[in-house]
């Protein structure tokens, strides 16, 4: 892909791709069994959407995550904060 594609999605987002594309590595590589790194994502993701969430929104996530025993996308998690 081109970087005029990148720049237009920075601007219309305004984040930046680099952090959206180390999000999508975290994601790739996270253990999803492992309930300090799935904190860490959902909180990442939070930050990048600009949506700030509650301790329980958070631990309902997570708990979901955990539940679930498998890997997980970056559009399954904003669909939890929405």
């Amino acid at each position: 892909m081109n970087n005029s594609f990148f720049r237009q999605i920075e601007n219309k987002t305004g984040v930046n791709m680099e952090e959206i594309f180390a999000l999508a590595n975290a994601i790739q590589h996270a253990d999803f069994t492992n309930e300090k790194q799935v904190r860490k994502i959902v909180r990442r993701v939070s930050q990048l959407a600009n949506k700030p969430i509650t301790k329980e929104l958070e631990d309902q996530i997570v708990s979901s995550i955990l539940n679930n025993g498998k890997s997980l996308d970056l559009s399954s998690i904003q669909r939890m904060l929405e």
